[in-house]
């Protein structure tokens, strides 16, 4: 198990976005959240307390958690340094990037010298099957984007603590580093090996009470070029009785990707949809999850009714103004 509190490593973020797997541990663990340690030219912050690697052991943080999550998920030869004070300080190292801290001679021998330990969370820990498409029982619902990092990960959390608070069956089924990290398990579904993606996915969401609901945590875009993969073994191994579908109004281009534009959410409804239902023809979009952090909250307000005007689907921003209106397009399904 990953040792409690974390020191979030920030490195040299270049921007907000790239920080999002320490953000996700600040927004839905705060309470592992100790403080944050930035390297010259970082343009990310937490909010969270600056902290030095002595500091933060002598507070009581136990492992410094890589909270960037940089295209290609590479191990930055600027970080290596601090990561190897950090062991020599005593902490452990946790990491979801797919360049492994275990890979790292460095890192390696002053693990082994100083009696830590490396945590590379994006390594899968089970021979996955490939799927064989057999419907299960229980519901399932996905989250799918318009583009990666639009909220999908943030809804999926959201509409969990709401079913919880309403005393309903539900599961967080995390397929990411960032959701693993926050629920301590699940699987890395970009590090499985392609065959057995779907299967991966079958297997995290395995035959449950009728009334039960696993909700997946997207990964990806069917639109994007990069990371389409992911979107798809999720679709067909989940098998979803439910979508949501997840937007982020300002980006001006898909992440990563300047050349090009986010689709239409009618766009993504009926290509989601056409690809759900492959493998559960009763799938259904039931409600919409805009992530409205970069709007004003008249802005916000604004663009969410408009959006549900055009669509005829509840829209909502669960991480801002809670998902109860999700749930209860989900309780409606049952």
């Amino acid at each position: 198990m990953i040792k409690t509190p974390y020191l979030l490593f920030l490195g040299d973020a270049p921007d907000a976005l790239a920080a999002k797997v320490a953000q996700g541990i600040r927004d839905w663990r705060p309470e592992y959240a100790l403080g944050q340690l930035c390297l010259p030219g970082c343009k990310a912050d937490l909010g969270l307390p600056e902290m030095t690697l002595q500091a933060a052991r002598d507070a009581g943080a136990e492992t410094l958690v890589v909270g960037v999550a940089n295209r290609g998920g590479v191990i930055s030869e600027a970080w290596l340094d601090v990561l190897e004070e950090a062991l020599a300080t005593g902490f452990d190292l946790a990491s979801g990037l797919h360049n492994l801290l275990r890979d790292e001679p460095c890192l390696a021998a002053a693990a082994e010298k100083y009696g830590r330990q490396l945590f590379d969370v994006r390594v899968p820990q089970v021979e996955y099957p490939i799927a064989n498409g057999v419907k299960r029982t229980g519901k399932r619902c996905l989250a799918v984007g318009t583009d990666c990092s639009v909220g999908k990960m943030y809804t999926g959390l959201a509409m969990h603590r709401e079913m919880k608070a309403r005393h309903m069956k539900a599961s967080f089924r995390a397929t990411g580093q960032t959701g693993i990290l926050i629920t301590g398990e699940g699987i890395p579904l970009d590090a499985v090996v392609a065959d057995f993606m779907a299967g991966s996915v079958e297997w995290l969401t395995p035959d449950n009470d009728p009334d039960h609901w696993d909700l997946i945590e997207g990964q990806g875009s069917l639109y994007h070029v990069s990371y389409s993969g992911v979107t798809m073994a999720l679709i067909h191994g989940g098998q979803p009785d439910a979508l949501i579908l997840c937007h982020e109004p300002t980006r001006e281009h898909m992440r990563g990707l300047p050349g090009y534009a986010l689709p239409s959410l009618e766009a993504l409804r009926d290509l989601s949809l056409q690809m759900a239902h492959i493998a559960n023809p009763a799938c259904q979009v039931v409600g919409i999850s805009v992530n409205t952090a970069g709007l004003t909250e008249a802005l916000a307000e604004k663009y969410l009714t408009e959006v549900e005007a055009r669509m005829g689907l509840p829209t909502v921003d669960p991480y801002r103004y809670g998902a109860a209106r999700l749930v209860e397009a989900l309780e409606a399904l049952t």
